[in-house]
C-alpha cells in the first residue's frame, strides 16, 4: 500500500519552539530567569540564590542574556559603581512559562517525597 504524498505545505521561517529554548537554554539561565521574577537583583543576590554557579559562569550567563534582550544591566551612579539587573519585557514574556517548569518541578519533588516515605 502507498502513502499518498500531501500538497506541498511552505515551513514557517522558523522554528517558534527552537527560538524560545534558545532564550531559554544554556546551564542557569531558567534559574536567573526565575531569580530576577521578583524584580532587580544585584550580582551578589543572583549568586546567592544559585550557590552552586561560578562568579565567572554567573558574569557570562548575565552577558549572554543582556546581548539576546532578556535581562538589563543598570549601572547606578554610586561610589563604588552597583550594578543591578531586571528583566526586559521580553524576559518578562517567559516568565509563564518557568513558572509552568516551576510547578512541574514542585509536583515531582513531593511525588518523591511521597515515594520515599
Amino acid at each position: 500500500m502507498s502513502l499518498k504524498m500531501r500538497k506541498k505545505v511552505e515551513p514557517l521561517p522558523g522554528c517558534p519552539m527552537s527560538k524560545c529554548t534558545a532564550l531559554l537554554g544554556g546551564l542557569w539561565t531558567p534559574e536567573l530567569i526565575w531569580s530576577l521574577s521578583n524584580g532587580p537583583r544585584r550580582f551578589s543576590e543572583l549568586r546567592r540564590d544559585t550557590p552552586n554557579i561560578t562568579a565567572k559562569v554567573l558574569s557570562g550567563r548575565l552577558r549572554e542574556l543582556e546581548g539576546r534582550g532578556v535581562i538589563r544591566r543598570n549601572v547606578m551612579a554610586t561610589s563604588p559603581p552597583s550594578v543591578e539587573y531586571e528583566l526586559t519585557p521580553l524576559g518578562q514574556e517567559l516568565l509563564p512559562v518557568i513558572t509552568a517548569i516551576v510547578e512541574v518541578g514542585s509536583r515531582l519533588l513531593l511525588r518523591d517525597a511521597a515515594r520515599a516515605t
